[in-house]
C-alpha cells in the first residue's frame, strides 16, 4: 500500500508534535508545552485528574516536578489515524523519573503511560485538542505522589 504524500507529511508532522511535547515536559519549557495544544485543549492526566486546561496542567506539572531531578518521556509505537483535518493517536510512553530524596540521595522509579490524543490541523500545524492519559507506576516511593510531593518529615 502506497501512502499519499499528504498523509506521509501529516504523519511526520504529528510525530514531531508528539516529540516536541516530550522535550517540552522534560525540559520544563512551559511555553513550548502550551504550543503543542490548542488553546481550548482538555487534558485528562493520570496524576492530575480529568478535565484540565493547558494552563492548569502547566502549573500542575511545574509544581509536581519540584523534587524531580530528571524525567525522560520516551515515546514509541504511535498508532495514528488521519481523517482530513482531524486525527487520533495512541502512543506508548516509557518514563523513568529520578526523585530527589534529601541528604544528596535520589531514587529512580518508572512510569508507563498511554496517550490517547485527538488532534486537529490548525493554521500553525497539527495540535493536540484532547489528551487522555492512563498508566501505571513501578517502584514509586510510597511517601511520594506528584500531587503532594514528599510527605511531611521527608527532606527535599
Amino acid at each position: 500500500m502506497t501512502m499519499p504524500v499528504q498523509e506521509i507529511a501529516d504523519r511526520l508532522e504529528i510525530e514531531q508534535l508528539l516529540i516536541r511535547y516530550c522535550h517540552a515536559v522534560d525540559g520544563r519549557d512551559w511555553d513550548a508545552y502550551r504550543a503543542v495544544f490548542t488553546s481550548d485543549a482538555v487534558i485528562d492526566d493520570v496524576t492530575a485528574g480529568p478535565g484540565n486546561s493547558v494552563e492548569e496542567m502547566a502549573a500542575f506539572l511545574a509544581g509536581a516536578f519540584e523534587r524531580v531531578v530528571v524525567i525522560q518521556h520516551a515515546i514509541s509505537t504511535s498508532r495514528v489515524k488521519i481523517d482530513g483535518d482531524t486525527a487520533t493517536a495512541r502512543t506508548i510512553c516509557h518514563c523513568p523519573v529520578v526523585l530527589r530524596r534529601g541528604d544528596g540521595e535520589t531514587r529512580l522509579f518508572f512510569q508507563g503511560l498511554w496517550y490517547d490524543d485527538e488532534l486537529v490541523r490548525t493554521s500553525d500545524g497539527w495540535k493536540i485538542a484532547h489528551r487522555a492519559e492512563t498508566g501505571y507506576f513501578h517502584d514509586m516511593p510510597p511517601d511520594f505522589s506528584f500531587e503532594r510531593g514528599l510527605e511531611e518529615g521527608e527532606q527535599s
